[in-house]
């Protein structure tokens, strides 16, 4: 969803009186969990969204970590808690769309243990190289040309292992013929850190934690995977202009809470979340970020997860990759 379609969806509920949040606020706090560190991208829709539902939502809004197995031991703390709407999950969508396909066994079921909420922002991939790419790498058959030039080198590093980062640098190495490793990491922060430092060539890593660094100058971007391109790199050809007519992934930040919350606290949620989007200096924060305001009502999400885990199915088959429990 666009900015434009963004600010005409939310009209059109303001019209219809969706706004009014009838319900009292949940005493005592409620809590937004993340799957990943402190610092990523998560904290750049949650901590400002948090002090915009404290007092109104529930009594207080807190933000917590939970890190771990990608993103997992977050979504399981979640399944395992009371359904009063005090407890919200706050993840990328690769757990929830992607993991199903690739783990044997989880101890979660999206659709089954979740209910969507809402989703505060989207955001765009971009492949990224730092200082251990020469200069005059500028693309990605610059990369491959390199790689395979230099394969004690040819790694690439990904934010949690079998996450839409991870594939989108799988289906590059298979569709250029050169083999990269997949580098995991336990969120982006560290990941950032590391391409920064020189200790991986490049990364393949969300819009919202390249973004500084690139404007620095710092890293530099050559390519992103959103079927257009993106806003904030408008400079930067996308995956499918250089080649990779496959390769178009547009990722969301999604809300759930545990499955039997009852449906008229869901609603108020989202309402909520909605009406924190609509300000003006929320959303200049997001897209200062790198990230696009997203909203959509419970039953949106709901059917744009059930598309999301139908989409994966292919491309999960053409690469072959199964992750280890």
């Amino acid at each position: 969803m666009d900015r434009r379609h963004f600010l005409a969806t939310t009209a059109a509920l303001s019209a219809l009186g969706f706004s009014r949040t009838a319900a009292a606020q949940i005493a005592g706090n409620a809590f937004i969990i993340s799957g990943f560190p402190a610092g990523g991208m998560g904290d750049q829709v949650s901590r400002p969204m948090a002090e915009r539902l404290r007092g109104k939502y529930a009594s207080n809004v807190l933000v917590e970590s939970k890190v771990g197995a990608g993103g997992r031991i977050a979504i399981e703390h979640v399944k395992r808690a009371a359904p009063d709407g005090l407890t919200v999950l706050q993840i990328p969508s690769s757990p929830m769309v992607l993991y199903p396909h690739i783990y044997k066994k989880l101890n979660y079921d999206t659709l089954a243990d979740f209910v969507p909420v809402t989703t505060p922002a989207s955001y765009s991939l971009s492949v990224t190289a730092g200082p251990a790419v020469p200069a005059n790498v500028r693309t990605i058959a610059d990369f491959m040309a390199w790689a395979k030039a230099n394969p004690r080198q040819a790694s690439y590093g990904v934010p949690a292992a079998g996450s839409s980062s991870h594939f989108v640098g799988m289906l590059l190495s298979r569709a250029a013929g050169v083999e990269l490793q997949a580098v995991p990491y336990k969120g982006g922060a560290p990941m950032m850190s590391d391409v920064v430092g020189g200790q991986i060539p490049i990364t393949v890593g969300v819009m919202a934690e390249v973004l500084p660094h690139v404007a620095a100058g710092r890293l530099r971007s050559l390519g992103v995977s959103s079927a257009e391109r993106s806003p904030f790199l408008p400079q930067v050809p996308t995956l499918v202009e250089q080649g990779f007519k496959d390769i178009a992934v547009t990722e969301w930040l999604g809300w759930f809470v545990p499955a039997r919350t009852p449906q008229d606290q869901v609603q108020r949620l989202a309402s909520l979340v909605r009406e924190g989007l609509q300000q003006p200096d929320y959303q200049a924060s997001l897209t200062k970020a790198g990230l696009v305001p997203s909203w959509r009502s419970p039953e949106d999400f709901a059917a744009l997860v059930r598309a999301d885990l139908a989409k994966w199915v292919p491309l999960v088959k053409a690469t072959g990759f199964s992750a280890e429990e």
